[in-house]
């Protein structure tokens, strides 16, 4: 996705096109097999070796056709940290420094394992960058584009989580279930919120609930706690000072 960003060769010595291509090709091999080993893994004994290579081989090559969009998209959030943090000196700081860019890059990558439904690498893969930012993005989650999450320790988004365009989200936000007592009961029902376009959470807020939407152009003070739909182009503080906000 970023060429020459994350790896120790020097890229710029050869012919890009053909180092781009040499690396796709090697990672989707490598991908290939990871997605045989956890289909045995998960199948059992349901399916035979040669069953599972091509199943693993069907995805691996529906994911290579997506990586120029995913690879868009990522763009599209680097900008998103640019534009969003006067702070961020270039992109390329974005791309080597921000853990909140780091947490969605993996997860854009494990979210097209998870809609191929790729068994457990998906999750490691969310929860090996959850462990390193503090971030904790599930892979079922879904989030639109242009996507920034600033400082980010302690953000939670959950598997059933919708989340729109130019959405930017605080440390400590948790977009969560408002009860899993339920347990296996809840696995195919809608548990966390819909976040809509145009939406910035402030650090700390916790928003609850499957049926919860966050209505588009809206902005949700730190600290708050929400389990019910807010409306479009609504502002929530909890504790202002200023009168004029609700």
């Amino acid at each position: 996705m970023f060429a020459g960003y994350m790896e120790q060769e020097d890229c710029l010595q050869s012919n890009l096109d053909d180092y781009v291509a040499y690396k796709c090709s090697s990672a989707i091999h490598k991908l290939r097999e990871l997605i045989v080993t956890a289909l045995e893994c998960a199948e059992h004994d349901k399916k035979t070796r040669e069953e599972l290579t091509m199943e693993a081989e069907d995805i691996a090559c529906r994911f290579a056709a997506r990586m120029p969009a995913l690879q868009e998209l990522l763009l599209k959030d680097v900008q998103a940290g640019f534009d969003g943090d006067p702070a961020a000196k270039s992109k390329e700081e974005i791309i080597f420094c921000y853990p909140g860019f780091f947490a969605i890059f993996v997860y854009r990558v494990a979210h097209e394992l998870y809609v191929s439904n790729v068994p457990y690498i998906p999750r490691m893969m969310t929860e090996y960058a959850h462990s390193g930012t503090g971030i904790d993005i599930n892979p079922g989650a879904t989030i639109g584009e242009y996507f920034f999450i600033d400082h980010g320790t302690g953000v939670v988004i959950g598997e059933t989580t919708e989340i729109g365009n130019n959405v930017k989200l605080y440390q400590g936000v948790t977009l969560g279930a408002l009860s899993t007592r339920k347990g296996q009961l809840l696995s195919d029902v809608k548990r966390h919120p819909t976040i809509g376009n145009n939406v910035t959470v402030y650090s700390n807020a916790s928003i609850l609930g499957g049926e919860t939407v966050v209505g588009d152009n809206s902005t949700i003070g730190g600290g708050a706690f929400i389990t019910s739909s807010v409306p479009e182009n609504t502002r929530v503080h909890v504790g202002s000072t200023d009168p004029g906000n609700a």
